[in-house]
């Protein structure tokens, strides 16, 4: 994988992670978060499609890595709002 590549694939998964982030309606961060949650959402989603027996679905091939777009759009999206949960302002007790 050269550098050109690799920039390409950081692209996609931070657009992945974005509307992960989008569709979740939380999001801390920047750019190289949309990136971090694209990349964590893509092996999420690929891990609950493999649980579950389902396919590889809209794959995006950049040199010789293949992306999952849409499971990496919808494991971001359980990321990014598990995290939002987690995180959410709490009121404290007095």
């Amino acid at each position: 994988m050269n550098l050109i590549e690799l920039l390409i694939l950081l692209i996609v998964a931070g657009v992945c992670g974005s509307i992960g982030q989008a569709l979740a309606g939380f999001s801390r961060g920047g750019c190289l978060t949309s990136i971090a949650t694209g990349f964590i959402g893509a092996l999420v989603g690929l891990w609950i499609a493999r649980t579950i027996e389902l396919p590889e679905l809209l794959p995006v091939t950049i040199g010789e890595a293949t992306f999952p777009i849409l499971w990496s759009i919808i494991g971001s999206t359980a990321l990014v709002g598990i995290l939002g949960w987690w995180t959410r302002n709490r009121p404290t007790e007095s």
